[in-house]
Order: structure tokens, then C-alpha cells, then sequence
């Protein structure tokens, strides 16, 4: 029991401590008004305009997604039905319409079994790829890819 007390003292010693230390100074990030509304950055257009007129943007290392090198407003979304993306760049297509055929890794499910279309989750092509903005860096940041060209 002499030891709970001990341990109850020191607890609110350390309460108190801290509440007459100034607890008052914690900031939040967006600064003391914390109720004042976020300001939305600007709208970005993408890099990309009609699909098959840019060249593909290079990777900066070996296993990172493609970036789109095409604007996507106007494409439907991409929903169990339909997925515009395929048109163009499923195993069917992607001849006719001299554009990248989906990797070989969107044909394989998780049992390691080869499918003749994209399994399903390799269906969400936005969930990896993402078009392409030109906007500056968010942050400071020194990386430097490979440069890897596929």
C-alpha cells in the first residue's frame, strides 16, 4: 500500500508539474486558430494531353508504376462493368491501338495461375499509375532515382 502512495504522489506531482510548466505553448500545425478552414491548393491540369502523343515518362526506379503519361478527365471511372483503361492498353487492344500492354504481373492472381485478362487486383489501374502533374515538390527533397527506362 506504501508503494501505491508513492506512485499516486508522484502522478500528480508530474500533473502538476507539467501544468505549471506552460502546456499552454502546444501549437497545432495550422497555428492557434485551429477552426480556420483549410485553403484548397490549385487545380493542377495534367501534363499529358490526347492519349499516344507523349512519350512515356521515365521511371526512377526499376519497380515503380508507370506514371499516365495522358490526360484522364475525361475517362469514366473505373468500376466492376467497365474500365475505360482496358480499351487501349488490355491484351486484346493494345495492338491496334500502338499502346502499352499491361504488365505481365496484372495477369497473375495470388495463387500464381495466368489469367488471359487483368485479375482482379490489378483491375484499379489509378491505385498504382497516376498521371502526371507539373507542380513543385511539397516538400524538400534530394532523392535521386535510377533512371530506369522501361
Amino acid at each position: 500500500m506504501n508503494t501505491m502512495l508513492k506512485f499516486t504522489i508522484t502522478a500528480l506531482a508530474a500533473c502538476f508539474a507539467t501544468l505549471a510548466s506552460g502546456a499552454d505553448d502546444a501549437r497545432s500545425m495550422r497555428g492557434k486558430d485551429v477552426a480556420a478552414p483549410d485553403i484548397a491548393a490549385n487545380v493542377k491540369t495534367y501534363v499529358g494531353k490526347r492519349p499516344g502523343t507523349q512519350e512515356p515518362v521515365a521511371r526512377t526506379f526499376s519497380t515503380q508504376p508507370p506514371v499516365i503519361p495522358h490526360a484522364v478527365e475525361n475517362y469514366d471511372e473505373v468500376t466492376l462493368e467497365s474500365n475505360q483503361c482496358m480499351d487501349c492498353h488490355g491484351a486484346a487492344n493494345y495492338e491496334k491501338k500502338k499502346a502499352p500492354k499491361l504488365g505481365d504481373s496484372h495477369f497473375i492472381d495470388r495463387e500464381g495461375k495466368k489469367h488471359a485478362e487483368a485479375v482482379g487486383g490489378r483491375y484499379n489501374c489509378v491505385q498504382c499509375h497516376v498521371p502526371q502533374v507539373d507542380a513543385p515538390p511539397l516538400v524538400e527533397n534530394a532523392f535521386q532515382g535510377d533512371a530506369v527506362k522501361k
